[in-house]
């Protein structure tokens, strides 16, 4: 169920090429799956900004942003002790029951923070976890060794060829032995998957918003059942209704 609270900066750290880790304080008890999402209140802006969850516990949200725009800039130079106005416990999140026994994970760019969630979750659960995870370069990489931590396999991949296996991640899906996929990304990495997976998985979409909570259409997707809202029954679509 979605609340609003007041949560408060306890880091928020360059990690990677214009990627930031922000921690945040508060109650956080409405977040219940991995691949939610909160939506934050940058000063000066009108709209709220739409964040992937990377990991939470009923106290604390952890968030990884890219600055692409004025408003992650803006929430890019926050300190630690500022507080921030949040809609929490947005979207549904990953069904993990449906993961079989070796559950693939593939992440592009800043597709990568909710499924380190994921995978904590399905290490928790006795899975055997593969995650691809994808970027343009290796300055952009970030959380392979946390991932590597949780226990997962992981294999890297990046445009350019600066780190891991030049290419994309559907250019290695073919190398690894699973039962479903979760994956979170752009819609052209989604089309790529497509043409290579081979079992049943679950895409994480990326949309621009206005509301976030359902209110305003901006952000549909096609599928076999109709239209379906990005923010309130996604962000988490099974691939098979999904009309590309």
């Amino acid at each position: 169920m979605m609340k609003q609270t007041q949560l408060t900066i306890t880091e928020n750290k360059k990690i990677a090429a214009n990627t930031y880790r922000m921690l945040l304080a508060g109650d956080c008890s409405a977040l219940s799956h991995a691949g939610q999402f909160i939506n934050i209140l940058i000063p000066g802006k009108f709209l709220r900004r739409p964040l992937s969850v990377c990991d939470y516990t009923a106290e604390s949200v952890c968030i990884i942003y890219k600055t692409v725009g004025e408003g992650t800039e803006i929430l890019s130079r926050m300190q630690p002790g500022e507080a921030v106005d949040a809609l929490i416990g947005l979207g549904n999140g990953f069904d993990l029951a449906k993961s079989g026994d070796k559950p693939l994970l593939i992440g592009g760019g800043v597709g990568v923070p909710p499924l380190y969630k994921a995978a904590k979750d399905l290490i928790a659960a006795g899975k055997s976890v593969s995650v691809i995870l994808g970027f343009n370069t290796k300055a952009e990489i970030f959380y392979k060794e946390d991932f590597e931590a949780l226990g997962c396999h992981v294999i890297l991949t990046t445009a350019d060829g600066s780190a891991g296996t030049k290419g994309f991640v559907s250019d290695v899906m073919d190398t690894i032995d699973y039962d479903y996929f979760y994956a979170c990304g752009p819609k052209p990495m989604f089309e790529a998957i497509e043409k290579k997976a081979r079992t049943g998985g679950q895409y994480s979409f990326e949309e621009r918003m206005g509301c976030g909570f359902g209110a305003c259409m901006g952000c549909t997707c096609k599928t076999k059942q109709g239209n379906k809202r990005i923010c309130k029954e996604g962000p988490v679509l099974e691939r098979e209704e999904v009309l590309w």
